[in-house]
């Protein structure tokens, strides 16, 4: 396997850290939707590497290398692998409603015996992720490892873009399957946000739509945690997500963020699914346990490991957009935290997402994440 960075900007066009390869196997390209939009970013790659792959999103930022994240630069990588077989699966996701079927169509045309792993991309704000998530499992099995990310647009929340060899648009999910026994795909999350305030009773939830808390109004509720930011719904939300768990399972807690607002049903829409009965907790992050938290998602990717990848390997990370929001400026400290764990030779890949997929730690199973760092290693093997 070999990895070939590659970023594009406005001034110079497309730039390589080395010298391009003759051939790659599989594209991954990130950047705003202004740089995308056009879909001339999109040909030019198809134009360099003709034989591959190649598959992106827009973003609320992108990790370009161990201490660079950039709005303006599109972050690439070419990819060529020795004996990992690829596939490539998109479906149309027209709205929430139909997210599970989306999702069973992209399982159901990467499954298969061999199947080692697959990426996802997904558009950010039509689609809910969680039932998404549950429909390429239910074709594929729980044991095949899912990991990826929601497609994001900064804070504006307007449109988000996803490609699969075709120009990106909205409204789509792209998925690459990896095939054999050589392939090695590893994952970790972490968030790294504090719980504050009561907890509350999801009373009343349609799919990833969230009417009341405890019996209540939950947009009124979050208003009123937030005072006067309030105004910059749903933005200012990602600063205080919550915090969603099973009471009979409260172990396996997830993080839920907030996509859009409906002022008049006093409603308020999340990446994924928002389950009666379950309790929330409203969360709020420092800059210390979110960087620690990148750290322990990439010590968890390469623990399972037989040897610390280097640099014929890649390392996807997808985090959430609230964390870079809340961390500012320091936001790099995260992406350093993790690169320290996962060793200086190693390439970096990634973007700041609308929701991030990946294997639940302590059950196994994938699910939808947000306000976390999730880390994939993608590793070939050696041997012939």
């Amino acid at each position: 396997m070999r990895t070939d960075p590659l970023t594009w900007n406005g001034v110079s066009g497309w730039h390589a850290q080395g010298q391009l390869p003759d051939k790659a196997d599989l594209v991954l390209y990130f950047g705003t939707r202004g740089a995308l939009a056009c879909g001339k970013r999109y040909h030019e790659l198809r134009d360099m590497f003709a034989g591959a792959h190649v598959i992106g999103c827009s973003t609320g930022g992108q990790i370009a290398s161990t201490d660079i994240i950039s709005d303006d630069d599109i972050a690439a990588t070419a990819i060529s692998f020795d004996r990992t077989k690829l596939k490539l699966a998109i479906a149309p996701a027209t709205n929430a409603g139909t997210s599970r079927s989306c999702g069973e169509t992209i399982g159901k045309a990467l499954a298969a015996p061999d199947l080692a792993g697959i990426f996802v991309l997904s558009d950010g704000l039509n689609v809910n992720g969680s039932a998404l998530v549950a429909g390429i499992t239910s074709a594929v099995g729980p044991k095949v490892p899912i990991t990826g990310g929601l497609a994001g647009d900064g804070a504006l929340f307007t449109e988000t873009l996803v490609g699969g060899d075709c120009a990106p648009k909205k409204q789509m999910v792209a998925a690459i399957g990896f095939y054999g026994t050589a392939i090695r795909i590893s994952h970790g999350n972490a968030g790294g946000w504090d719980e504050f305030g009561p907890q509350r009773s999801i009373s009343r939830a349609h799919g990833n739509v969230l009417f009341e808390l405890d019996g209540g109004p939950a947009l009124d509720l979050y208003k009123r945690y937030l005072g006067e930011e309030a105004s910059g719904l749903p933005g200012t939300a990602l600063l205080f997500p919550l915090r969603i768990f099973d009471p009979k399972q409260p172990e396996r807690a997830l993080v839920r963020t907030v996509l859009a607002v409906d002022h008049d049903r006093k409603s308020m829409t999340f990446a994924g699914d928002m389950p009666e009965g379950w309790v929330s907790q409203l969360m709020r992050g420092n800059f210390h346990r979110l960087a620690n938290g990148a750290a322990i998602a990439a010590r968890q990717s390469v623990a399972s490991l037989s040897e610390k990848p280097g640099a014929d390997s890649l390392a996807i990370l997808v985090s959430c957009i609230g964390r870079r929001l809340l961390m500012g400026q320091r936001t790099v400290e995260e992406v350093e935290a993790a690169s320290l764990e996962l060793g200086s030779k190693m390439p970096v890949l990634g973007f700041y997402s609308y929701g991030e997929i990946s294997p639940h730690g302590p059950s196994g199973v994938c699910q939808l994440h947000n306000q976390t760092m999730t880390v994939t290693t993608i590793t070939e093997a050696a041997g012939r």
